[in-house]
């Protein structure tokens, strides 16, 4: 048995969290699944049927293996990196505002933000203090201030914040829902260079071209 089992459908959130799978090198295996057909059973994992989903078989002393459950794809990232330290995605004293800032911000503002433009969820200007994303325009340009100035989440260097942080403008510039500026086409251009990133990458798109065929 593999030291984490991977729920997931291939044209879905779990990419984000395959990226970090293999930027942490885990021994994993992985439960494919599709939106039409989640089993029932799939619930006791996960109540609300989303996915990704890991399940860490964690050894015990003496022999034996007792299971964590970690659903949501930043939980699941910052796990991976948490439990893998030797990786160097873990960030170190001085990054850590900056890690923890950028990957909660990407699975809050940013991506509320994101998902409330393409459901034509305006929010009107004089509320935009009660939404905690604000606006689109604002969430995009605080991250853009950063990155014109920072070539990662936490600064100089990759950590595991960029998975996700990093996979909120991979796929908003691919499907036109972030637009393209420098700074956002250079950090893409950074990320994806990862042979880590290829290499999950590859394993999503050859499932989602079966699935196709």
């Amino acid at each position: 048995m593999a030291e984490f089992t991977f729920y997931t459908v291939a044209m879905s959130r779990g990419q984000i969290s395959r990226w970090a799978l293999h930027e942490a090198d885990a021994d994993y295996d992985h439960v494919m699944m599709d939106w039409d057909s989640r089993p029932e059973s799939y619930k006791a994992i996960n109540p609300m049927n989303k996915v990704p989903a890991l399940v860490h078989h964690h050894a015990e002393e003496g022999g034996g293996f007792h299971d964590h459950v970690i659903t949501e794809a930043a939980a699941s990232n910052h796990y991976l990196a948490d439990t893998h330290p030797d990786k160097g995605l873990l960030p170190n004293s001085h990054e850590m505002s900056s890690y923890f800032r950028w990957l909660f911000f990407a699975a809050g503002p940013l991506e509320q933000a994101v998902v409330g433009r393409a459901m034509g969820w305006e929010v009107p200007p004089e509320k935009t203090t009660m939404a905690g994303f604000g606006s689109l325009e604002l969430a995009l340009e605080a991250v853009e201030g950063w990155l014109k100035v920072n070539d990662f989440a936490a600064g100089s260097r990759f950590t595991m914040a960029d998975t996700y942080l990093g996979s909120q403008f991979v796929w908003g510039l691919r499907f036109g829902s972030i637009p393209e500026t420098p700074a956002f086409k250079a950090y893409v251009e950074r990320i994806t260079q990862r042979p880590a990133y290829g290499a999950a990458n590859a394993i999503d798109a050859k499932l989602i071209a079966e699935a196709a065929s």
